[in-house]
């Protein structure tokens, strides 16, 4: 079938192929984000706070100690909340509970294991999780990228060839859909104990998707 143009001229419609092309890069992450709480309760709210301060404090210093940066240890969250106890269905108040979190960034993986038992054992009763990431993924995903559009041209080559199609090489059309890969995230609680916590980083995968359109 052909069609005119506004000028009369007769001309054949476009011909496409459109494909996905798909890419995958895993990474060893470079560095974690783990969240440390330090959780106390009292009947009164000051000398609860008291408490998680001088314990907090102690923490923080034997992080310093395992030669974490200071600027690598930040304030997540600090909340008082009133407690109650439910007897025969009456409401009974119990005290406050004062909880503060940090979150450490540990920039040497290996040492993810004694940074937990460290921090439990000088006071935190709570590891709420663990995030590992990659300081700049752009190198990875830039190599993801390019493993999509020869995803892609392989694709088109073999639609073509097996349909007698004669493929033009040059994509008349990219777009770049792309999708950002899954954080490895574990989720570690403890109670208050002396002991040697293995943490496996694994992997991450970064991955991008480009829709690729051909003329033949």
């Amino acid at each position: 079938m052909y069609y005119q143009s506004m000028r009369g001229h007769l001309f054949s419609p476009l011909r496409v192929i459109t494909v996905r092309g798909d890419g995958e890069v895993f990474v060893k992450p470079n560095y974690a984000q783990i969240q440390i709480e330090v959780s106390t309760e009292g009947k009164d709210v000051r000398g609860a706070q008291q408490e998680n301060a001088n314990i907090m404090n102690q923490v923080i210093q034997s992080l310093l100690q395992l030669n974490i940066p200071r600027e690598d240890i930040q304030t997540a969250a600090f909340n008082v909340l009133p407690q109650y106890d439910y007897v025969e269905g009456k409401q009974i108040f119990r005290g406050y509970e004062v909880t503060n979190a940090l979150s450490v960034k540990v920039r040497d993986t290996s040492k993810i294991g004694s940074v937990i038992d460290t921090a439990i054992q000088n006071g935190a009763n709570r590891v709420s999780g663990i995030q590992f990431k990659i300081e700049n993924a752009d190198p990875y995903y830039q190599q993801a990228l390019r493993l999509a559009l020869q995803n892609a041209q392989t694709k088109a080559k073999t639609i073509a060839e097996t349909l007698k199609l004669t493929l033009h090489p040059q994509p008349i059309e990219v777009v770049e859909e792309r999708e950002t890969g899954p954080i490895l995230y574990k989720t570690v609680a403890m109670a208050d104990q002396t002991f040697s916590t293995p943490i496996e980083p694994g992997q991450i995968l970064i991955n991008a998707i480009v829709k690729v359109k051909y003329q033949y």
